[in-house]
This record gives C-alpha cells, structure tokens and sequence, in this order.
C-alpha cells in the first residue's frame, strides 16, 4: 500500500495528476509525440523530485508503469548521453525504489540504474555573461537601426540642398569680398581665451587590506544534491551542492528547487561515491572559480588526511576523510573558527595568496574536531607583535562543531 493515498490535493494538483496520468498513457500507445513528450517530462523533472515537486501522487506510478519497459532498453547515451534524459531515468530509479510509492518491485524485475554511469554534465549556466551577451546584442541593434536612419536623414538632405549649394556658396564669397574692401584693415581674430588648468583630483586612498584571518576564508555548511563521476577525469567527482546563495549569484544554477554549484573534487577512489551522496559537508565558498577538465568548479570541498613526517611524498592515496558539520545544519549556514570569527572576502585574490598562508592551520584534534593552529601560520605574527597561539574549533553559527570520523592530528584541506 502506498503511503500517499490519505494525501489530500489541491484542484490544480488534482488537474495535473490527471495530464499526467493522459501523457503515461499516451505514451504506452507509441505515440508518433512520444519524443516530444519523453523531452518535456525531463524538462520538467529537472527541478522536481515527483511529477507535483515533492507530493507522490498516481501519476508518478502511471509513469512508472509505462516507461520502466521502456528504459530498461535504453543504451547509456539515451540515458545519460548530451542528448539523453537522465532525469527521467532519476525519477523512474527514485519510484522503484522509495517505499512512499508502495510498488514493492522485487529487485529482479526492477531497472538497472547505474548512478555513476554519467556520460555527460552540463556545465552552469552563467548567468553574468549570459545578460551580458544580451545587452551587448540588444547595444548593437540599436546601434544599427541608428546607423540606418542617419544614413536616410544624411540623403534627404543632400538632395533637398543640392539645387541651391552652388548659389549659395557664390553669395557668401561675393559679400565677404565687399566687406573686405570697405574696410581698411581688418580685425585681427581675437585670441583664443586660455583654458583654465583644472586642480588636480584628490586621489582617494585606498582601502586598508584586512589583517590575514582565517575568518577571511567564506566557509559555510553544503548539502550534496547529487555527486557523479567526471565524464573526463578518472580522480575527480562532480558535485552539485546547495551551499545558501541567493538566486541568480555567479556561477550557480537551480537543481531540485535549490539554487547549488557544481564543485569538482580530486576524491574519487578515496571516497566511495554513495557517501558523497545526499550528505552534508563544510564547503570553501570564495575560492576563484577553475575549470576543471572541461567543467567549472566553483567551491572546494573540505576534507581531513594524515600529516606527513618530514621528508615523506604526499602520492594522495589516503585515508581521506569528509569534514561533516551537524546534521540539523541547515545549507548555506556561516562555519567560522572559535576565537577568529570576522567577515569573510568577497573572492579570495589569488595573487595574495591567503588560502595558501591560512590553511596550514586547518587540523584535526584528538577529540576528532577539526580546529585552527594559529602557531603553524607564522604569517599570523607582525614584527613586533606577539604571535598568536592556541586552537580555535570549527564550529557553526548555531555552536555545534564540525568532525572528522577517526584521523587525529590530520592536515585538513
């Protein structure tokens, strides 16, 4: 039995429930529209976890019903492919599988779905350059019709004074010729009054650079939506994370109702993909966006490894380990260091490289905390200033603290 059916609809939802419903059915047909409809489904799906957002309802069953024969034939282009339709393919895996739905498909007869079998990701939009390309666009239309009714106007007025030009010209000589002779000596032309040199504008001074923090570094609670493999880089996975920005920020798109980044990781074989998914992380938002064998990351997410000894190559081959803030943590919540809390960069510049001065402080403790080592950035002190020591936890805004599974006195990056 489902567990959607003491829900209540609303009328529009109870309309849409009922389209739904038609387009499965249409779709069992064969219908010649069939393409069209598969398309307008995944367009629709991709910002919504059920047909109606997040309410299941019969027609996500309905869907079901008819398009799991479907899909189970599907090669993994049609599927994940530039051209496919992956979401389509999400939903039917979710209906399968979530006990909401009630079906109970025993594992033999249920779709094999592949999660990690992700042949292509399409990269954000960017919003900036995208209005940026419009107005540039709309700037040079305009600039064109203006051209066009210049050139009209320029015609119409040749030809409108071509007839007396001649004449005209004639009358002014002949009377700048009689002036000239009725008088003796003509005026010297008065000299050009000298420009007054303009006072100098005050250079305005610039802004104070912020002592070097660790608070500078914008650190802030992540959701992972979704995690998959990097269709063109064997050790990285690409991440689309809610992480608290506002609609419309750089380098961000909508995903499942939630405006998210994509973040490219160097975690594959050091973090099993399925503990990637659905999980919260701690995230560094200001970092400079990189590209990334093709795909823009824009965060970077943090996680703990052992030190190494003095002399010992760092070959990345482990443990690694996710720095996991509080479960009730919401997206998007402010994490900062106790003791050096302070408003974080904008975007950190990279030529001052500050995330480079700060981060060998990052560490874990043996209470499985991770913390700040003010005494290993030795930038932390001026000359002639006490320099700072002493641990600071990673902690939220509403005070829990972020950990680490089992490395103590690891290097956190």
């Amino acid at each position: 039995m489902s567990t959607f059916d003491n829900l209540t609809y609303t009328p529009s939802e109870t309309a849409e429930i009922a389209q739904w419903v038609a387009t499965a059915s249409r779709l069992s047909q064969a219908s010649p529209a069939g393409p069209t409809l598969l398309s307008a489904l995944n367009t629709h799906l991709a910002t919504r976890t059920t047909v109606l957002g997040a309410k299941p309802s019969e027609a996500d069953v309905a869907l079901y019903r008819t398009l799991a024969p479907m899909v189970a034939h599907w090669t993994p282009a049609q599927r994940t492919g530039e051209a496919g339709l992956p979401h389509v393919v999400r939903h039917l895996d979710f209906v399968q599988n979530s006990p909401l739905f009630g079906l109970g498909v025993p594992e033999a007869e249920k779709v094999k779905v592949d999660v990690e079998e992700i042949l292509f990701v399409r990269p954000p939009v960017d919003a900036k350059a995208e209005k940026a390309k419009k107005e540039k666009a709309a700037a040079a239309a305009r600039a064109a019709e203006g051209a066009g009714k210049e050139e009209q106007k320029e015609v119409a007025d040749r030809t409108r004074v071509e007839g007396g030009k001649v004449k005209a010209a004639k009358e002014k000589i002949e009377a700048v010729a009689a002036a000239a002779a009725a008088t003796p000596e003509a005026p010297q032309k008065t000299a050009k009054k000298e420009k007054k040199e303009k006072a100098p504008k005050p250079q305005k001074q610039a802004a104070p650079a912020a002592p070097l923090s660790p608070s500078l570094i914008d650190l802030r609670v992540g959701h992972i939506l979704k995690a998959v493999k990097h269709p063109e880089a064997d050790s990285l996975y690409v991440s689309t994370i809610a992480m608290g920005d506002k609609a419309g920020t750089d380098d961000t798109a909508e995903f499942e109702g939630q405006v998210c980044r994509t973040v490219c990781s160097g975690l594959n074989g050091l973090v099993p993909l399925e503990e990637m998914q659905g999980r919260k992380v701690v995230v560094v938002c200001n970092l400079k966006p990189v590209k990334m064998r093709g795909i823009k990351s824009s965060a970077m997410v943090l996680a703990a490894s052992p030190r190494l000894r003095e002399g010992e190559e760092d070959h990345h081959a482990g443990p690694v380990e996710l720095v996991t803030p509080p479960a009730d943590a919401p997206a998007g919540e402010r994490v900062y260091f106790e003791g050096w809390r302070g408003e974080p960069e904008g975007v950190l510049n990279p030529k001052k490289k500050v995330w480079e001065m700060i981060q060998p402080g990052f560490t874990t403790t043996p209470a499985l905390e991770v913390a700040f080592d003010a005494g290993a950035v030795k930038e932390l002190s001026k000359e002639g200033e006490e320099r700072k020591t002493g641990l600071g936890k990673l902690v939220t805004e509403s005070g829990g603290a972020c950990t680490v599974k089992t490395l103590t006195n690891g290097i956190v990056r």
